[in-house]
């Protein structure tokens, strides 16, 4: 595997780490992080829409304390991976199955990393779509923790409308890689928004953490999705919550402040998930991960115990 750039002066995570390009089996270059070390396994990290790997470099420390390597990835389209429109701030992709050929990429490259089995999942937000489907596909982890995962996209009633009609209409007339309607091909919301307007955390240093990465490094940076990827994404969710659960113990974080993600496809996927359990945060947005202290290290505590027991 080549060597890719890491950003390590913004992701203040464990100096031990080394970054890689991969291909995915299309062609496509992506791009993993690896943190390694850890004594007790790998955690596989499903960043969300918009996210990169070196997000995730304080979660990648605070689960090697906890006895864990971590292997995260850029998925197609967003941070240094290949983009696939024109506009590289646009959040697209041909479709929601292209993502599985990233994981199968990244699971592929595991035995040429210093890390170990057992594997388990850890999919935030879409990480969580991705990671559901990649579960249900046969996906070598002994069980997943999912943190506010997308499952259900939260719309208004006219939203709701607006997205069941527009992005069939806009894909049909050769406009599916364009921006959805309200939003920017070309804006960061978080290198844009204040966060006394923000929608996804409580914790003012962790903001300007995730700030400093996309204003420091702009081509980690992403905007709104296209027509086609919110078309493609309402269909997999649809699917994916109505699949039987897989065989594995799972648990799911979400926060009762969540305005990104839908409350209630998450509420009925673990309601039939005979070995999953849904925990509830009170005060928690949807960055759970990157919370206050008290939450995300409670948070972290309790997925790791639950990779502990099946290790």
């Amino acid at each position: 595997m080549e060597a890719a750039p890491f950003f390590s002066d913004v992701a203040e995570g464990p100096g031990d780490v080394s970054a890689h390009w991969l291909r995915a089996e299309d062609g496509l270059r992506l791009r993993i992080a690896t943190w390694p070390g850890g004594r007790k396994g790998t955690v596989l990290l499903f960043p969300g829409r918009t996210e990169f790997v070196e997000k995730y470099a304080r979660t990648a420390a605070a689960l090697l304390a906890r006895g864990y390597s971590t292997v995260a990835v850029d998925w197609r389209g967003q941070g240094l991976a290949d983009r696939v429109t024109a506009n590289r701030r646009t959040g697209h992709v041909g479709s929601f199955d292209d993502y599985q050929k990233d994981a199968a990429a990244l699971v592929d490259a595991l035995a040429g990393l210093p890390v170990a089995p057992p594997y388990h999942l850890l999919g935030h937000s879409m990480g969580g779509a991705i990671g559901l489907r990649f579960l249900l596909q046969g996906g070598p982890v002994k069980s997943a923790a999912f943190s506010a995962p997308m499952w259900g996209i939260e719309l208004n009633a006219a939203a709701r409308t607006a997205a069941r009609l527009l992005p069939a209409a806009a894909v049909a007339l050769g406009q599916g890689a364009k921006p959805v309607i309200g939003g920017s091909g070309d804006t960061c919301l978080v290198a844009s928004t204040r966060f006394e307007d923000n929608n996804l955390t409580h914790d003012r240093d962790t903001y300007a953490y995730m700030q400093r990465q996309v204003l420091s490094y702009p081509d980690l940076a992403l905007g709104a999705p296209s027509y086609q990827w919110l078309r493609l994404a309402l269909s997999e969710c649809a699917q994916i919550v109505a699949a039987p659960a897989p065989d594995l113990p799972a648990l799911t974080f979400l926060g009762d402040q969540e305005t990104i993600v839908a409350a209630a496809p998450v509420h009925a996927r673990m309601a039939n998930w005979p070995r999953g359990e849904l925990l509830t945060l009170p005060g928690a947005k949807h960055e759970i991960l990157m919370e206050t202290p008290e939450i995300r290290d409670k948070v972290l505590d309790q997925i790791t115990a639950l990779f502990d027991a099946q290790g």
